[in-house]
């Protein structure tokens, strides 16, 4: 594991893709998204977890290495632990048992608790029906993805060290105007994507409805957990 930021006890651990791309404020993986929330954080990275092993191939051979890192954040003080990519959701229960603290893998799991949920996706054709069902996700939930080959997606998928956060913003409520354009009876939006809550504002505005993605759900859940 490459252990790449170091905090004291009692702390938010986030296991990490091992990617370069850029990660604005509000990406779970920025170190500004926690320290603007005011909540201290340690990063693990998986050597090789490119995001295209874990949301295209889901690769099983990642699985040891993803409990592994969660056993080291929560050997070094983590009391809550996330995922950089929505997609660990297939391992939500595997990442749970190897801890004793709470893991939330991903923003999906909070659409059981949302009425009428639409979920927009980094990638629609890769976020199969048994991901959603172990994700908790309700049966017959509307899904939609960002355009393939789309700025957010194929710089993410490159791993480019470049990314045009105006365009990225276009793309994510783009996706989201399609899917209430298909769907109006959608009455919550989820982002699946770790990536997606830099744009929550724009596409809360643009879809008019109500925005839940990771950071806001882990900025709540840290602050009932009162640490």
């Amino acid at each position: 594991m490459k252990d790449t930021k170091t905090v004291t006890e009692g702390c938010l651990g986030v296991i990490m893709l091992d990617t370069r791309f850029p990660r604005p404020p509000g990406d779970i993986g920025s170190p500004t998204t926690w320290v603007r929330a005011g909540i201290p954080v340690r990063f693990v990275t998986v050597p090789g977890a490119s995001a295209r092993r874990v949301v295209q191939a889901q690769d099983p051979a990642l699985l040891e290495p993803f409990v592994e890192a969660a056993r080291s954040l929560a050997g070094q003080g983590a009391r809550l632990i996330t995922t950089s990519c929505g997609f660990l959701a297939g391992w939500q229960a595997e990442l749970q048992a190897a801890v004793d603290v709470p893991v939330i893998t991903s923003s999906l799991l909070q659409s059981a608790r949302l009425p009428s949920p639409g979920i927009v996706t980094f990638d629609a054709a890769s976020l199969h029906a048994g991901l959603l069902q172990r994700a908790g996700v309700p049966a017959g939930a509307p899904v939609e993805g960002l355009r393939p080959g789309c700025e957010l997606q194929s710089r993410i998928l490159a791993d480019d060290t470049s990314l045009d956060l105006r365009l990225a913003s276009d793309d994510v409520v783009e996706a989201a105007m399609r899917l209430v354009a298909k769907h109006p009876e959608v009455q919550h939006l989820v982002l699946e994507c770790t990536n997606m809550p830099p744009y929550r504002a724009a596409v809360a505005q643009a879809t008019g409805r109500p925005v839940h993605d990771l950071e806001s759900w882990l900025q709540e859940i840290w602050s009932g957990q009162h640490v």
